[in-house]
């Protein structure tokens, strides 16, 4: 089961110790790198994803949609 929007605002909330509040839509290359790690230990998968894939990841609900695609359901 792939995560949620809160949930994926969690994972990024952690990475510089932040509120939830305090994350923004628009993901950079950090915030990204860091989400992906995230879900990969959370998920226990390995996410192999295209360019295309990654340039939707540019916001939160972009990683949300891609997410939903590419984990097993």
């Amino acid at each position: 089961m792939s995560p949620a929007r809160d949930e994926v605002i969690t994972m990024l909330a952690s990475y510089g110790d932040r509120t939830p509040e305090q994350v923004r839509e628009k993901l950079d290359s950090l915030e990204l790198a860091w989400l992906i790690h995230q879900v990969e230990q959370r998920y226990n998968a390995v996410l192999d994803l295209d360019d295309d894939q990654i340039v939707e990841m540019s916001t939160v609900d972009g990683a949300v949609s891609v997410l939903s695609k590419v984990l097993p359901q």
